[in-house]
This record gives C-alpha cells, sequence and structure tokens, in this order.
C-alpha cells in the first residue's frame, strides 16, 4: 500500500491505534503491517539484504568469505553462529522471518541444505527475495510465522534470527514450529526480549512443546557486531530514510549511542541464542 507523505502514514497509524488495545499489541502490528515495507521500499535499490543487528565474537570469528559478502560480515555471522549450533546439511530447512533473505542466501551457499524455504509475513519483502536470491533449492513464500502455511512435518531444521519479539503470540510460534519439525528435527533460534519480559520467555520457552539443548547471552556479541556495522547504519538512514523517522531508525538499527544499544549495554535487554531439539 502506497502512502503520499509523512501526514498520511500518522493519520493512519493513529486510526489504527484507536481501533487497538495495548500499546505493545499496536507497536508489534505498526512495525509488520508499515514499517517493515517501508524499509523494503526504501532499501531496494541498495541491495540491503540484512535486517539484524549483526554479531561479532572476540576473538573475531573470522569465517572465510566471498568477496560479495565482506561487506555484510557481521550480520552473516549472526546466522552463521546461530545454524553452526546444528547441522543442516542435506536438511530441509524452513526460515521463518526471512527480512530481505541475505542470511537464506548465505546459508543455501554454505552449508548445502537439500531445500530451503524463506517465509515472511511482508509481502513486498517476500517479492524482493524472489527477484534477488535465485539458488537451486532455495525458495520464498509469504505467510505467518503464528500459522505456517505447511503440512505437519515438512522440516528437519526451522531456523529463526531476530524475529520472535515483534510476534502478537510467541506460544503460537513454539506450537507451530512444532507443528512442522519432524520428529528430531531442530529449531536454531537467536532473539532479544526486555528484562522484564524475561521471565515470561524463559517460562515460554521452558514449557513448550521442544527441548533446549543450548542457550547463551551474546549482549556483547551482538554490541561488537553493531559498534562495526555504525558506519554503514548510519549512511543507510542518512540516505533512505527522512529526518523525521531517524530516531525511530537509529533505535530500530540500533545504532551505538540509541536507545537501543543502550539497553543493550545496561542490560535492560537479553539478547539469547539457542538451540531447540523435538523429541
Amino acid at each position: 500500500m502506497a502512502y503520499s507523505g509523512p501526514s498520511e502514514i500518522v493519520e493512519k497509524i493513529r486510526s489504527d491505534i484507536q481501533s487497538r488495545v495495548g500499546s505493545a499489541r499496536f507497536f508489534k502490528a505498526f512495525l509488520s503491517k508499515y514499517w517493515y515495507p517501508i524499509v523494503t521500499r526504501r532499501l531496494m535499490d541498495d541491495d540491503h539484504y540484512f535486517l539484524n543487528w549483526g554479531y561479532e565474537e572476540d576473538p573475531p570469528m573470522a569465517i572465510p568469505l566471498e568477496p560479495s559478502d565482506e561487506p555484510n560480515r557481521y550480520y552473516i555471522q549472526l546466522y552463521h553462529r546461530t545454524v553452526a549450533q546444528g547441522d543442516i546439511k542435506d536438511k530441509d530447512v524452513l526460515e521463518a522471518s526471512c527480512g530481505h533473505g541475505g542470511g537464506a542466501n548465505y546459508l543455501v551457499r554454505t552449508f548445502g541444505p537439500k531445500s530451503y524455504t524463506g517465509l515472511d509475513y511482508n509481502a513486498e519483502g517476500i517479492a524482493y527475495c524472489q527477484a534477488k536470491h535465485k539458488l537451486p533449492g532455495l525458495k520464498f513464500v509469504h505467510g505467518n510465522a503464528e500459522d505456517l502455511p505447511f503440512p505437519d512435518g515438512s522440516f528437519d531444521v526451522v531456523v529463526n534470527v531476530e524475529a520472535s519479539h515483534n510476534y502478537p503470540t510467541f506460544t503460537k510460534f513454539l506450537d507451530e514450529v512444532a507443528r512442522v519439525l519432524r520428529p528430531g528435527g531442530q529449531l536454531l533460534f537467536a532473539d532479544m526480549r526486555f528484562r522484564e519480559d524475561v521471565p515470561e520467555w524463559e517460562s515460554e520457552l521452558a514449557n513448550g512443546p521442544l527441548r533446549i539443548t543450548s542457550e547463551r547471552v551474546i549482549n556483547e556479541d551482538v554490541m561488537r557486531g553493531l559498534e562495526r556495522n555504525a558506519e554503514r547504519g548510519m549512511a543507510l538512514i542518512r540516505r533512505h530514510l527522512p529526518k523525521f523517522m531517524h530516531n525511530f531508525a537509529r533505535d530500530f538499527a540500533a545504532v551505538p549511542g540509541s536507545r537501543s544499544y543502550n539497553n543493550l549495554e545496561n542490560g535492560k535487554m537479553s539478547y539469547r541464542m539457542y538451540s531447540f531439539v523435538k523429541d
């Protein structure tokens, strides 16, 4: 859906606020319905294939990359480390919330899955992926992570990177992942929550349909990635977004000095990496 300018966007958002209950629920709906399509339209000319915050270890990971991948190193490393918790070689893989498809493209080329399906709620993002990422065994479909459009037992692995915090009902996502996984299948997962939401998150994971096999807090690794991506992130914001969107975009991208970055630094937000198995 196209909007003529900032005033029309603001008016539409105001109308939606009046019809929704709860600011957190509205904000998640706003991101899915408005913000991600705006990001896709603004960044498509730059071939910006990654929407995650990035990742770097100490000492540096130094994974070998193709020259064309090097500008995206820190985004790629988050995908690499998340998926390296398991094994996707010769497996049928689903990525729920694949964004602009950069992670899917890299993982197919690097880890050799049998098939890889990227799903996202942003229809414009899926169209972008279909146009930009053409590899054998890789496909993209429009759909909802809380209502996956696949039969039971369709996949060996589900990948989910920095997305589930936007899902209205996280437990529905976990149930859907368990449904589409085959016995012995894995969920390879990385995401964040605010400190006050962590107890509920931990409870949902512990009482969910999948068994936790590994868990790690990665705030410092993500902050290093953000620091190394800072210059590029701000250049993209200045080049592609009107000034009235800059503060929100800085928080969205967690540019060092933003509230999101500070929340990672002072522990108000916990970023974690998990792997799960379906028994």
